[in-house]
């Protein structure tokens, strides 16, 4: 018996699923860790799918 299959989201276009990047800023700090800063799609804002509706998320308490 096989199991069940899942839809696969669709990939998002503008970041080919590759949805956060670390973007180097060229210096280091004074303990020697390289200085980076993170990027999210702006299309996606980081999941790297696309739904066809948006995601909903729980919240907690009341």
């Amino acid at each position: 018996m096989t199991d069940r299959g899942f839809a696969v989201p669709r990939i998002c276009p503008s970041c080919d699923g590759v949805a956060s990047v670390a973007i180097t800023s060229g210096g280091r700090d004074r303990h020697g860790h390289l200085r980076t800063i993170t990027v999210d799609c702006k299309d996606c804002h980081g999941v790297g799918a696309l739904f066809d509706r948006p995601p909903t998320f729980a919240t907690a308490g009341r």
